[in-house]
């Protein structure tokens, strides 16, 4: 069997131990292409080609391709738009409802290809555009307002504090590591509250120091992140002000430039 491999579904759980009650560490969306590093019966040990991240998943959600199609990095530019109507329509008829930021491979006049099997794909996708950062950041952010917060998701059926910052991240054309204490390993350090813009990574420390959350910043005073859902809140020295719960809710360590 080829190590190389791509997710068929729309959002596929990547697990801690080769369990479905394991705990899910990430998500893999269509389009992503994955390396095999082991195999049982049912499950695969993979890593995700996008943020090298690692997990076990059901080998029934992924197509076998060839390492020439994995390869070939060109083909894998086109993601779904930032809209809640991303369909594919494979050729028995069938409709796929994808997320925001899921890759279609090999897209050319209206289909995509896995493998030899294609999908028609309904709606205009597009190649992100990192010079275009500052200009589609906040839309694509509060695009995601409201979305359930799910430990390990990427996705706009349920989405966790790096997944989300690294999927408004991707869909501007910037690509960021998986995890809150990974992603604090990127950018420029902003020395001030005050100095912070649009765009910036704010991340949050717990009582041991070690970075456990990110959001990101809509000016110097105010962030969206996510937390029981993707939410806007204001954001001091001190750390997130949630009104709701009248309270401070993450205490801030650290904000970096990205772009």
């Amino acid at each position: 069997m080829e190590p190389y491999h791509v997710c068929r579904v729309a959002v596929a759980p990547l697990r801690s131990e080769p369990s479905d009650r394991s705990e899910i560490v990430s998500t893999l969306l269509f389009g992503d292409r994955v390396l095999v590093i082991e195999k049982t019966e049912k499950w695969c040990f993979v890593k995700n080609h996008h943020d090298q991240y690692e997990g076990w998943m059901d080998h029934k959600q992924l197509q076998e391709i060839t390492s020439l199609q994995y390869h070939d990095e060109q083909s894998y530019q086109y993601l779904t738009a930032v809209n809640f109507d991303n369909r594919l329509i494979d050729d028995a008829g069938t409709v796929y409802y994808l997320s925001p930021g899921s890759t279609l491979p090999f897209y050319q006049n209206g289909y995509c290809y896995l493998a030899d099997q294609r999908f028609e794909v309904k709606t205009t996708p597009f190649i992100p555009n990192a010079a275009e950062f500052y200009n589609r950041v906040e839309a694509t952010a509060k695009f995601f307002l409201n979305t359930p917060y799910l430990w390990g998701g990427r996705s706009f059926f349920g989405i966790d504090c790096s997944g989300f910052t690294q999927t408004v991240y991707k869909l501007c054309g910037i690509s960021l590591k998986r995890d809150a204490s990974q992603q604090v390993d990127h950018g420029e350090l902003v020395d001030f509250l005050a100095s912070a813009k649009l765009g910036d990574l704010a991340f949050f420390d717990n009582d041991e120091g070690k970075i456990t959350h990110v959001g990101l910043m809509l000016g110097n005073d105010k962030i969206i992140h996510s937390a029981g859902k993707v939410r806007i809140d204001p954001i001091d020295n001190q750390g997130i002000f949630n009104a709701e719960l009248d309270r401070y809710t993450h205490k801030l360590r650290v904000i970096k430039r990205i772009v």
